[in-house]
């Protein structure tokens, strides 16, 4: 087998309550992510996207990652890892520095970013991520790179997202004791909306919901910009656990039903359309209507839309207040495992007022068909995410070869001076 090709190819790993999900991808030289490997198995010793059993989660990851290597022909030894869960928060921060030269340069946006992300955050808690919003120098206001312009004072509003830190010690403990390396942690919602969103959704007003099954992460974009994120700690687990008690049914067959014969809106269900149901302790199935299915998923599904709502209107308060835009023109944007419901369109509409999409995955392809669905959008993410880190990182590399090569002949030059 193989040994991993650091320079084209990536690796994604979503530890997640329903699913543990590994991903291989080649980046092409148009861009494009070709997935060569895919490993998955039902997630054990996970809830709400916190490790809860250390030993079932490293079994989980084990099996996936062997199954992707299997695919792909090549060993793994380092992932990009994705962090879900209600510890996650978010705060929005300004920096502000004077422009050394009177022309802004990259290490005056550096400093800018850095002044902006030296606050105090949370007890036990650590920056997952530090994302430019945008720069002002002086009395210009929504600058999207500022390197090259003039000014004698510049300004920098940046999202911090941020998580404990022994929650992310937990699941990089996991990934670890499976022989990898985890090359970033990142927040799952960001990594998805990687995947399914395009960049006039971004600038027009977005929020991407990814509906899993222990948590629903949210991220919501305004003017080109991600303004807010959110994780919600209840998901489709909880539709599972309802149709379960309603129906006196084990947890997995009501999944199973969930899945097969679930629909958020009832008045799609037709009248007459029956459906079997298991039930415990021997007892024989029983013949129920699928209606009665609906009944109980609608209010669920509206109660969890509800929720996302709840956080939309209150960015929108706080950007309205500080003269932001605040509409979310592009509407919303589902994915994750659990928008996959028969009618989650229109269930989410009569909440939001607004268009929904169900996501699919963009810039990817591959000879296996189900990743380019919402079931994958936040490994697919990683993937993503992982192919901007080599981009940057090969410039970072870039300016310190030249930085280097500089310095180099200043001091040749001092050499036959002196």
């Amino acid at each position: 087998m193989k040994s991993l090709d650091n320079r084209k190819l990536i690796v994604g790993l979503e530890i997640g309550t329903a699913k543990v999900a590994t991903l291989i991808g080649e980046v092409l030289p148009d861009g494009i992510i070709n997935i060569i490997g895919l490993g998955c198995c039902s997630s054990q010793g996970m809830d709400k996207g916190g490790v809860n059993n250390l030993e079932s989660v490293v079994k989980c990851v084990e099996y996936s990652i062997n199954q992707a290597e299997l695919m792909a022909g090549c060993q793994i030894a380092s992932v990009y890892l994705s962090l879900s869960g209600k510890h996650i928060s978010c705060k929005n921060e300004i920096g502000m520095v004077p422009i050394a030269e009177e022309e802004v340069t990259q290490l005056d946006v550096d400093n800018v970013v850095h002044i902006a992300k030296s606050v105090k955050i949370r007890d036990e808690h650590r920056i997952l991520h530090v994302i430019p919003q945008d720069y002002s120098i002086d009395y210009q206001e929504g600058i999207k790179n500022p390197v090259g312009l003039s000014g004698v004072r510049m300004q920098a509003k940046v999202h911090l997202i941020t998580c404990h830190n022994d929650m992310a010690k937990n699941i990089v403990k996991a990934v670890e004791k499976c022989g990898l390396r985890v090359d970033q942690l990142i927040f799952s919602g960001l990594a998805s909306s990687f995947a399914v969103l395009t960049q006039d959704e971004r600038e027009l007003g977005v929020c991407v919901v990814d509906l899993g099954g222990g948590t629903m992460d949210i991220a919501i974009y305004v003017a080109g910009a991600l303004r807010h994120i959110k994780v919600i700690p209840y998901a489709g687990n909880v539709v599972t656990s309802d149709i379960a008690y309603a129906f006196g049914t084990p947890l997995s067959d009501a999944e199973t039903i969930k899945v097969r014969y679930g629909c958020a809106l009832e008045s799609l269900v037709n009248k007459n359309e029956n459906i079997e149901v298991p039930s415990v302790g021997g007892r024989p199935s029983r013949i129920l209507q699928r209606r009665m299915l609906a009944e109980i998923i609608e209010p669920r599904y509206i109660e969890l839309m509800r929720l996302v709502n709840k956080e939309i209107l209150q960015l929108q308060s706080q950007l309205k207040q500080l003269s932001i835009k605040h509409h979310l023109a592009a509407g919303i944007v589902l994915t994750g495992g659990a928008s996959l419901m028969e009618g989650v369109i229109e269930c989410a509409q009569k909440v939001f007022n607004t268009q929904v999409r169900v996501a699919s995955a963009v810039n990817v392809n591959g000879a296996i068909d189900e990743i380019s669905g919402p079931r994958y959008s936040t490994v697919i993410g990683l993937l993503h995410y992982g192919k901007e880190s080599h981009l940057n990182n090969n410039i970072d590399a870039d300016k310190r070869v030249k930085i280097k090569n500089w310095l180099k002949k200043i001091n040749n030059w001092l050499k036959k001076e002196f």
